[in-house]
């Protein structure tokens, strides 16, 4: 489940407010070992997704670096060149 969640820190242009949703989703997903809710468990399993989402957006705004920013189409070739090397 969390192989989707992706470095969000120091990239240009930087992480939008949906991919901060989508790792802080993936990580409530892998939390509570299930992809999808019972209907009792929705409320809950939306209220931990925010709150990470909040929590990671915070997080991301403070964090600090002397580094130049990544780009991401560069970061995105390399990981399918690794991709290709692994598996073929």
């Amino acid at each position: 489940m969390c192989r989707n969640i992706k470095t969000l820190h120091n990239f240009s242009p930087p992480a939008t407010n949906d991919e901060v949703r989508a790792s802080a989703l993936q990580f409530v997903r892998k939390l509570s070992g299930s992809t999808k809710p019972s209907k009792q468990n929705e409320a809950v399993f939306e209220t931990a997704v925010e709150e990470v989402t909040r929590a990671a957006r915070k997080l991301l705004d403070s964090l600090v670096t002397t580094a130049p920013p990544r780009d991401r189409e560069l970061e995105a070739a390399r990981a399918r060149l690794r991709a290709k090397q692994r598996f073929g």
